[in-house]
């Protein structure tokens, strides 16, 4: 059975920093715990303590909380109120949704002086007939029972008619501890049952698996897996839909069944998981020879780079934008490089040999890609590289200068002539030379210089 442990304490005292000698509230419900103890040596400051849906089959090991005001112990298998009388200072008890049918076992709460509300809701002594009257009478110190308010007339009503309803009471009682009498015996008988039948089903399994012979093992190993694993699936959906369909009396012992048939599938399955993770092969990323693979398990696109200029290799992983870095390890080697993604390897062989130690793995904050920057092993002197890249430089600024000036002489125009060459002097020019027979153009020239000369400039046009 499951109790509270310390581990379990301190990992719920969070707000406390993780101390549990100076706690003062705590929560431990659905933790599925079977049995209450240690809290009354290790929180003995404990004021709010909440329990409720675990399987708790009786308040115990809390009577020295001298200081707790509030206990909450809904559903739970609670059958019967005890060991509260030392809860001093207790103002608030929550029993709603128990196996409560001893209503005469409140009387332990008169002790419990400063107990103004009481939640007993869900259990079957609220089904007895003077439920209520007999509680107010009981308990005189009572304020609120089961979220509604005590007026003095109903408890004046209730100590006035109390005689004849504790002796119904009782009654009820009785009556009801001999139908859980009953329970109890068919939950063993059934619980028995289950025991047997599964006794022969494990011997059944067992005379098969001696009457094979193990050279038929070796043979039909797949198929026997293959049908066996369905044969246990059809088998597992029988049982399951024969489980949840039974009708079955809603008591503690069903509920602590129902629980452990639940917790039995979920360790059964997880059984099968780690046995298919044992049975899976590893996937080969060196080979006998030494030979280094390439391998994209995580099946992650990819890009590898030769950055000649910084003379390193680059690889961008694409790795999923919102996993976690903690996820992934990166292994880098003088010859590959290793990226274990959720412990699913990436391999890649390198063109060149790189420096392991000088390499550096980074996150995109936008994309989320592993880039990891890989310097060469072989080296380049740059000094030289400087040098003659220097030259260079230099020569092609005099290269340019000299281009330029060439160029802005040849582009040069006077500003007293027009923007266009002037073909009038260029034909003058080969006539002093005496190239060709070309002798019409001056006269056109003289012409046309005559035109101009005749021109008049009238300034009131």
């Amino acid at each position: 059975f499951l109790s509270v442990t310390e581990e379990l304490v301190r990992r719920r005292a969070e707000h406390n920093n993780c101390e549990i000698f100076s706690l003062e509230e705590i929560s431990l419900h659905q933790h599925e715990i079977e049995k209450l103890e240690y809290l009354d040596k290790w929180c003995r400051d404990l004021k709010i303590l909440y329990l409720q849906n675990n399987l708790i089959p009786k308040i115990e090991n809390v009577g020295k909380l001298k200081k707790l005001e509030y206990l909450n112990v809904a559903l739970n298998n609670i059958e019967r109120i005890e060991n509260l009388e030392g809860c001093e200072e207790l103002k608030k008890l929550d029993l709603t949704a128990n196996f409560i049918g001893e209503l005469s076992s409140i009387e332990a709460l008169k002790y419990n002086i400063h107990l103004k509300e009481l939640f007993l809701v869900g259990n079957p002594c609220t089904e007895f007939e003077g439920y209520r009257q007999f509680v107010v009478a009981t308990l005189h110190q009572l304020k609120c029972l089961d979220s509604k308010e005590i007026e003095r007339s109903e408890r004046i009503q209730a100590l006035q008619n109390y005689p004849e309803v504790k002796q119904k009471i009782r009654e009820q009682e009785q009556a009801y501890l001999l139908k859980r009498a009953r329970e109890k015996e068919e939950a063993q008988r059934r619980m028995q049952e289950r025991k047997d039948k599964k006794q022969k089903q494990m011997e059944s399994k067992l005379g098969f698996d001696s009457s094979d012979s193990l050279q038929n093992k070796e043979n039909h190993q797949a198929e026997g897996d293959r049908e066996q694993e369905t044969w246990r699936t059809v088998e597992d959906d029988e049982e399951d839909r024969r489980f949840w369909e039974e009708p079955t009396p809603y008591t503690p012992e069903s509920r602590l069944e129902t629980h452990r048939y639940i917790e039995e599938k979920r360790r059964a399955k997880d059984n099968i998981r780690e046995s298919k993770k044992r049975e899976k092969p590893l996937q080969t990323l060196v080979t006998a020879e030494g030979k280094v693979l390439n391998v994209n398990v995580p099946k992650l696109h990819f890009s590898l780079k030769d950055d000649e200029e910084n003379n390193q290799i680059i690889l961008d992983l694409a790795v999923y934008r919102h996993l976690d870095t903690s996820l992934l390890d990166v292994d880098v080697q003088p010859t590959y490089i290793r990226v274990l993604v959720k412990g699913k390897p990436f391999q890649l062989v390198l063109p060149e040999e790189v420096k392991p130690d000088s390499s550096s793995a980074k996150r995109s904050q936008t994309t989320g890609h592993l880039v990891v920057s890989m310097p060469k092993a072989k080296e380049i002197i740059l000094a030289k590289q400087k040098v003659s890249t220097s030259i260079k430089d230099s020569d092609c600024n005099i290269l340019q200068k000299n281009a330029r000036s060439v160029q802005v002489e040849k582009l040069e125009v006077d500003p007293s002539k027009y923007s266009f060459p002037d073909v009038t002097k260029i034909i003058q020019k080969k006539e002093q030379i005496g190239q060709g027979p070309i002798r019409l153009q001056p006269e056109k020239i003289t012409e046309t210089k005559k035109s101009y000369v005749d021109f008049e400039n009238n300034e009131d046009v």
